[in-house]
């Protein structure tokens, strides 16, 4: 029984969900689970802390090496907000379960949580996208709404009762009874099932019984059993009249679920792109590291050489000494840029493990960035009215607030449905039964006879009912009608307003979308330009050292212009390595603004849902050594 219950819950989920389900879970097998399977706990698996085995496969001597792709395969399996972010599909799918059935909204979601950030941030400008909110609209972007006409319960009901008694009342007129006291021993039985449906009907079926038995002599019938079947069903004919109005929460919990669903990809595009700069980023304090050592070791050089030629009366003490000043300058732009390179593999491993840098893995491993910044010779874009369209049409925000737009309206609708009187016309039909025996105490029917028809057990009961012996018909309807409806109307009105809120949120959002593209724009563009000044920059920077240090071997220059000609190159190659990063925070930026990251990064969605990458990680041949 419990194989075929996990497997009958498994084959119900939506894909890219499994590794999530929620089913029954009994304790153990139970011989009638399938009574009692609607009223067990549902299992929710426990939080899965285990990184992926990808993790393990990059690491070499103590060394993490990664590409950009292993970064966002690693992002997707074991970054903890990408995953905090996956049971907001889940939830929101629970959700749709309770309106299915009538239930109030609960509307969960989850925020999105921000990127983690670089060490230093210097001279880098990166677009930020938020979600679009109104009136209506929760925390995180979801529809929620308890106002307008009543939701039916979808769910059928069986309730059953059943009370046992025994009374005695003293009595001081004996002519009725002919007792000084009556004894009754009663048991009352009753059954009903009923169910509301989504057009506004509701159906109940009530079963009642009761049997009495009492030590009047009087009573011709003792014990007597009576009992009866009643049919009553309802219809709403103003508010609350329709399908389309009572299952307006399904509708919207659908739609909240779409939205939940683009949260999760908002939150992967928000994730990647700010790992891809940490990563980007570290690969750019690499190379500030390789740069500054390569300045301290020829600031040593400059050093060496001029104690040779003091030594050997070539020139004065003081350019020795000029020169040995340098050297602790240069070694401590080393010191600083290694600490920045150790504390950015800090951040990023945090990123990368859902253990973050407590984990056992990564405690002492470095991590060797795979990939080089690639700057392009010229960055040729499409026309901006074509990436505003393809903007408009992808951006995750916009298609969120399209949506809510949608639910809104539908709340609008249950407040005009609640804006109508409440007439309910109903019908019900009642079928009455008595059947029981001679009463003992009645010796010689001194108290009269009873009728032969009403002589019998529990089924004569029954087949008076059956047969309608003793029918009942009523049929009615019930008008309320609110004289001033103040608050339905104060309900319909502000929904609306909410609704022009969410209208008014979309045209500055879409408005939002035309600055982001042209910022980003122009930020791509600029990121390219001061690349390449910064390469002109450098190389006119290494050609006057090279000057200068020709000069100086022929005497006809000095240390003091040597020095700040090389500390002239050390800041070009700053310049260099600071705008190649840039120029990588930038086109990520574009990608974000057009909602292309995913897309441009190779990334499914399928992917973001299961946590799961199937594309498989190799290291080259020849690995780097960490620098």
């Amino acid at each position: 029984m419990r194989t075929r219950l996990l497997l009958a819950a498994l084959l119900t989920l939506p894909l890219g969900a499994q590794s999530n389900y929620l089913t029954v879970l009994p304790p153990k097998p139970r011989p009638f689970g399938f009574l009692t399977r609607n009223y067990q706990q549902r299992y929710v698996p426990p939080v899965n802390l285990t990184n992926s085995s990808r993790l393990a496969t990059l690491i070499r001597a103590n060394n993490l090496y990664l590409s950009a792709q292993d970064v966002i395969a690693l992002v997707l399996e074991n970054n903890l907000d990408i995953e905090i972010q996956r049971y907001g599909p889940l939830l929101a799918r629970e959700d749709v379960r309770r309106a299915q059935i009538g239930g109030a909204l609960r509307a969960p979601s989850t925020p999105i949580a921000p990127g983690p950030q670089s060490v230093s941030i210097a001279g880098i400008n990166v677009g930020s996208i938020s979600l679009a909110s109104g009136s209506g609209v929760n925390s995180s972007g979801n529809i929620t709404g308890q106002i307008g006409s009543l939701i039916p319960n979808l769910d059928p009901i069986l309730a059953f009762s059943a009370s046992f008694g025994h009374y005695t009342y003293p009595e001081s007129n004996i002519i009725v009874d002919q007792t000084n006291y009556l004894v009754q021993g009663a048991r009352n039985f009753n059954a009903s099932y009923s169910q509301q449906f989504m057009p506004g009907t509701a159906l109940s079926l009530a079963f009642s019984s009761s049997r009495s038995a009492v030590n009047s002599p009087s009573t011709l019938l003792s014990p007597v059993t009576t009992g009866s079947l009643s049919f009553t069903v309802s219809q709403n004919l103003l508010q609350g009249f329709g399908a389309s109005v009572n299952s307006r929460y399904v509708v919207i919990a659908r739609n909240n679920a779409k939205v939940t669903d683009l949260q999760l990809k908002q939150q992967v595009v928000t994730t990647v792109s700010a790992v891809l700069n940490l990563y980007w980023d570290l690969v750019a304090f690499n190379e500030d590291v390789r740069l500054k050592q390569l300045a301290l070791e020829a600031a040593r050089k400059l050093y060496d050489d001029n104690r040779e030629e003091l030594a050997a009366g070539a020139i004065a003490a003081l350019e020795v000494t000029r020169a040995q000043a340098e050297i602790p300058a240069r070694r401590q732009d080393v010191l600083i840029a290694q600490t920045n390179l150790l504390q950015q593999e800090i951040v990023l491993k945090n990123a990368l493990s859902k253990r973050g840098i407590e984990d056992p893995l990564l405690a002492d491993v470095h991590i060797v960035p795979l990939d080089q910044i690639q700057v392009p010779q010229a960055e040729i874009l499409p026309p901006i009215r074509e990436l505003l369209s393809q903007a408009l049409a992808q951006r995750p925000d916009l298609q969120q607030t399209r949506i809510n737009i949608l639910s809104q309206a539908l709340i609008v609708k249950g407040d005009r449905s609640a804006l109508k009187p409440s007439l309910q016309a109903f019908a019900t039909l009642t079928d009455h039964a008595q059947a029981g025996v001679l009463n003992p105490l009645n010796l010689g029917y001194e108290y009269g006879v009873p009728d032969p028809f009403y002589i019998g057990g529990y089924g004569s009961l029954l087949g008076q009912i059956f047969r309608r012996n003793f029918p009942d018909y009523s049929a009615g309807f019930s008008l309320t009608i609110p004289l001033r409806n103040r608050a339905a109307q104060a309900d319909y009105a502000t929904d609306q307003l909410g609704m022009r809120q969410l209208q008014l949120q979309l045209e500055k959002s879409v408005n939002s979308v035309g600055v982001d593209v042209r910022n980003a724009v122009i930020g791509l563009q600029q990121a390219q330009a001061r690349y390449e000044t910064a390469v002109e920059t450098r190389k006119l920077a290494e050609d006057t050292l090279h000057a200068e240090q020709k000069k100086n071997q022929y005497g006809k220059s000095t240390n003091a212009n040597v020095i700040l000609a090389q500390r002239d190159v050390v800041n070009a190659e700053s310049e260099e390595v600071q705008s190649m990063a840039n120029y990588t925070h930038a086109r990520i930026a574009f990608e974000q603004a057009l909602g292309i990251t995913l897309e441009r990064n190779r990334i499914t969605m399928t992917e973001a849902e299961n946590g799961r990458v199937p594309r498989v990680s190799t290291l080259p041949d020849v690995l780097p050594g960490k620098k």
